[in-house]
Parts: C-alpha cells; sequence; structure tokens
C-alpha cells in the first residue's frame, strides 16, 4: 500500500470493494490533522472487436434495475493479472475471447480514492462458449459501429471509467483524437 497510501497509514475498514484508511498528517502551520483515503479493488474494462464493431452490453443488475450500458468488465480477483482478469471478464460476460488483448491506458482514481482501472482492447475477438453470468448479472450483447460506441460517453448511465469517458469527449470534439483514438482500438 506504500505507493497509494503513507506508510503510517493504518487500515480502519475492509470492504468488499473499498478498504479505507486513516493517517496523521502534520500541516504547514504544526498542526496535525486526520487524512483519509479509499482504496478500492483493481478492475479492467475490455473495447472487444467483432468485425469492425464493439460489443457493448446492456447490462442489469439487481442494484441497477433500469439497466446501463457499458463494456465487458470487471473486479480483479486476488493474485491475478489485470490482462488475465480481462480475458476472464470478456469470456464469462460475452462467451468471446481474443488472441490480441493489449493495453490501451491504465487509471488511478484521485488524491482521495485510490482505484486502478486498465482499459483493454480485444482485437478479432471470437465467440467460442456462451455466457457464464453471475448471479447478480443480465447482460444483453449488442454490436456497435464506432460512432454510435463514441456517443456512449454522453450516457449518464453508461459504466465506464471516468478518465476514459473524458477520452471519448475529446475524441468528440476533436477530429485528430477521434482519428488517433479510432486507429488505436481498430489497429489501423
Amino acid at each position: 500500500m506504500t505507493k497509494t497510501v503513507p506508510k503510517n497509514a493504518k487500515k480502519v475498514f475492509e470492504g468488499v470493494l473499498f478498504d479505507t484508511y486513516q493517517w496523521e498528517q502534520e500541516m504547514y502551520d504544526g498542526s496535525k490533522a486526520i487524512f483519509e483515503k479509499l482504496v478500492r479493488k483493481p478492475s479492467v474494462e475490455v473495447i472487444a472487436i467483432v468485425d469492425n464493431k464493439i460489443i457493448v452490453l446492456k447490462q442489469k443488475q439487481p442494484c441497477r434495475e433500469n439497466g446501463f450500458y457499458g463494456l465487458p468488465a470487471g473486479r480483479v480477483d486476488d493474485g491475478e493479472k489485470m490482462q488475465q482478469a480481462a480475458k476472464r471478464e470478456l469470456l464469462e460476460e460475452t462467451g468471446y475471447q481474443s488472441e490480441s488483448m493489449n493495453s490501451l491506458v491504465e487509471f488511478f482514481g484521485n488524491s482521495k480514492i485510490y482505484f486502478h482501472e486498465q482499459v483493454f482492447i480485444a482485437q478479432n475477438c471470437k465467440k467460442i462458449t456462451e455466457q457464464k453470468l453471475d448471479g447478480g448479472e443480465k447482460i444483453e450483447i449488442e454490436f456497435w459501429n464506432f460512432d454510435k460506441w463514441l456517443q456512449l460517453c454522453r450516457d449518464a448511465t453508461s459504466v465506464m471509467p471516468f478518465g476514459f469517458r473524458m477520452m471519448m469527449y475529446e475524441a468528440l470534439l476533436d477530429k485528430k483524437k477521434k482519428e488517433e483514438l479510432k486507429n488505436k482500438i481498430f489497429g489501423m
């Protein structure tokens, strides 16, 4: 935890997704205050490509009955590497796999919440099995072209890393950034 919280921090709460750390911090005037930081379990997102279309998941979960859109994604299991988690989540949620899984971008939260998120690109995905969903997931698979997918960042109910949502917005506003992102995703 030394990269995310100070060495003198103490874990005051351990949750399923979040742990809370607190520490005493000396202020500039010599006084002391208690500082706090949340550390979330890491997760992955996968931009999965099938015949030049991006897999988008229409999901329902018990806490979000109205549904939402997102990419194949999920938490990294203890001892699992980020890329392994991306491959596993893609297969479980879609039944697709790819021989080519490359990192596009990583995010690490902010000053108060440490949250390691990594977005991967999976080229030339092939369906090899049926979905193996958790008991709390209902997922429909859709295939969107790049321009429709890029609009997903405007959907307030969609689920994706905040930093990646900002990259998508930039691509909507700047033709050069749009082409760069499209080239990275489709390997052009």
